[in-house]
């Protein structure tokens, strides 16, 4: 590829992507609206009885009765690397006494690689979007609202000055605050992504063909609640 083709290539991307920045945890837009990002924990519907069905549903419609503005869940599915899990069991090995314990971990071994050679394991990550913008329309209906999720920015727009950025961003966490207690009824908690979180979450998502070199910090700490 010449530099030619490559600058070409780069600016395509900035064309596509709608971020114009990250700042301390939120993210600002080409379109001047902010938005947090926040990683959600799961649960197995399934497993529930019929009365902890009907009480999730009910939390849930309530919840998304309690607020006005345009909200977005994405659910993320990449394939599992487990090569760093392969290499900490090799080490077990390495180090195992025990020789019945050895032969044992061994065959977990030759299991988990045959498994993974024989279906693609996928590991599922779940988001929920929080937007605010500066000035909502309030013409729009709910489908063109939900489609101002992501915009441009306007043409001859400025930068934005360390004081509104302040409101805007207060005005953010207020609702950030709202959905985190609304999905703790449901039974899901939420986390918002830090800066690096957020960069490093990205920069995978427009990179699907490098894997990563480490998780997210804060899959960890929803996972140790």
């Amino acid at each position: 590829m010449t530099d030619q083709q490559k600058i070409k290539k780069g600016a395509a991307t900035q064309d596509f992507v709608s971020i114009d920045e990250i700042r301390e945890d939120a993210i600002i837009l080409k379109s001047g609206g902010f938005r947090s990002v926040l990683m959600c924990t799961s649960m197995n519907f399934e497993l529930k009885s019929a009365d902890e069905q009907e009480a999730i549903i009910g939390a849930y419609q309530g919840f998304v009765n309690s607020f006005d503005w345009p909200m977005q869940f994405v659910v993320h599915s990449r394939r599992l690397d487990v090569k760093p899990y392969l290499a900490m069991l090799d080490e077990k090995l390495s180090a195992q006494e025990n020789e019945l314990l050895k032969i044992q971990t061994a065959e977990y071994i030759d299991f988990i690689k045959n498994f993974v050679s024989l279906s693609n394991i996928m590991t599922k990550t779940f988001y929920a979007i929080v937007p605010f913008d500066p000035v909502e329309s309030k013409k729009a209906g709910p489908l063109e609202r939900v489609g101002t999720i992501f915009g441009t920015k306007p043409k001859g727009a400025e930068i934005l000055p360390e004081e509104t950025f302040r409101e805007y961003k207060s005005q953010l966490l207020q609702r950030v605050d709202h959905v985190i207690s609304g999905l703790a009824h449901v039974g899901v908690r939420a986390v918002p992504l830090t800066t690096e979180e957020l960069i490093e979450l990205f920069y995978n998502l427009y990179n699907p063909e490098e894997l990563e070199t480490k998780n997210l910090a804060i899959a960890k700490e929803l996972g140790q609640q």
